[in-house]
């Protein structure tokens, strides 16, 4: 129950009351046709008054048309009106919303769609919005609706699916200049479902996973040639140390061993490589 709907009652038993009780004094003073006068004029005195009393809650303005004709715009709090001579328009200022139903478009590059979404918006204006259109609500669900499909139809695929934002906020631009007419502003937009055919959802989860393979595959060669050029520059580095080798082979021997399992077996003693390649070394010395 609105806030003035529970004054107007209020004000109306009290009216009525306060005339039955005058018709109960007048019955006691042995007037017997001043208890129906004041009965009567008790309830239209009530009705009266609770028919001219309106209460504005701070979220909404009043609208007082006299006479079919617009008189003037009541703030929040207690305002008064003339009975069947004035009429009353409350007109909510807070933000609202309204579900944008969902719509079916083709992108630019001639994908179906379906978009939904919702929108916010409050009056500017309560003068605009009461006399200029006749439901402000409806008008602007509808008008979100052709902006969606015609902003939709300027755009790939792909613009639609990677900038959002910007489709949301060229859809707001777009209602809010031609909805200012009609005393509203629009606070924006929000598109809550984007729906592509099926086929097309698992192609673009094929290429989805190519496109992770190939990442995959580049990453793995590249550390690969990484490990390439390390090995390289290691083994100029032994080259040019010729105790580095035997360091090497040492120390992969002694990391085989903590292993029971592991059985290192050298077919010949390592001082044994040593002499091999110092007559290697004598056999390449050129002859004088």
């Amino acid at each position: 129950m609105r806030p003035s709907a529970r004054v107007s009652t209020l004000l109306f038993f009290v009216c009525m009351l306060a005339g039955f009780g005058l018709a109960g004094m007048s019955t006691a003073s042995g007037n017997p046709l001043g208890a129906p006068i004041f009965g009567v004029g008790g309830i239209v005195l009530g009705g009266f008054v609770a028919a001219s009393v309106k209460v504005v809650a701070q979220w909404e303005r009043m609208l007082v048309l006299r006479l079919g004709k617009y008189a003037g715009l009541r703030e929040p709090g207690l305002a008064f009106i003339v009975p069947i001579v004035d009429s009353a328009l409350f007109v909510e200022i807070r933000v609202q919303t309204v579900n944008i139903a969902p719509q079916q478009a083709i992108t630019q590059d001639n994908v179906p769609v379906v978009v939904n979404g919702v929108i916010f918006f409050k009056v500017s204006d309560p003068e605009a919005a009461a006399l200029r259109v006749e439901n402000y609500r409806m008008a602007i669900s509808r008008l979100a609706q052709a902006t969606l499909r015609d902003v939709v139809g300027r755009l790939s695929l792909d613009e639609l699916l990677s900038h959002q934002e910007r489709l949301e906020s060229d859809i707001a631009k777009n209602i809010d200049v031609q909805s200012k007419s009609w005393g509203l502003h629009v606070e924006g937009i929000k598109l809550e479902n984007i729906d592509v055919p099926e086929e097309l959802k698992k192609m673009m989860s094929r290429q989805a996973s190519s496109e992770r393979e190939k990442r995959a595959t580049i990453i793995k060669a590249d550390g690969d040639r990484q490990a390439a050029a390390a090995l390289a520059e290691a083994a100029q580095t032994m080259a040019a140390s010729p105790g580095a080798m035997q360091l090497r082979q040492l120390q992969t021997i002694d990391g085989l061993g903590p292993s029971a399992s592991n059985t290192v077996v050298l077919a010949l003693p390592m001082e044994m490589f040593d002499v091999m390649r110092t007559y290697v070394k004598a056999g390449q010395k050129p002859v004088s």
